[in-house]
């Protein structure tokens, strides 16, 4: 009678070892990309600005395109595993005195 219990009880074990084992995932760490920026970074922008002033409050741009020397950009991403949580661009323009003209802010879409 205890041999039959204590085999039950192995195989009642085992089944609850493989099915925990099949529901375990591992942990994804989130891998961040690119310029990480706020917006207090993006609040301190202005017209006017040099690109020494551009670089302090927001690092070194990502793409410095040299056939396009009056425009810098900024992208960021936020992955965890295969699945990309957040990214954004801003694209700053200078003007020929190397003067911040403008910039845009694109969120990009995020669609399986």
């Amino acid at each position: 009678m205890f041999k039959k219990y204590t085999k039950n009880f192995s195989y009642l074990c085992l089944v609850i070892f493989f099915i925990s084992c099949s529901s375990l995932t591992p942990y994804k760490v989130p891998v961040l990309q690119g310029n990480l920026f706020e917006e207090k970074d993006i609040d301190k922008l202005s017209a006017g600005l040099t690109k020494e002033q551009v670089q302090f409050i927001l690092g070194t741009a990502l793409i410095k395109d040299p056939f396009h020397s009056q425009r810098w950009d900024y992208y960021y991403s936020v992955k965890v595993g295969t699945e990309i949580l957040s990214e954004r661009k801003i694209s700053i323009l200078f003007d020929e005195n190397n003067l911040v003209d403008s910039w845009t802010i694109e969120e990009i879409d995020i669609t399986d």
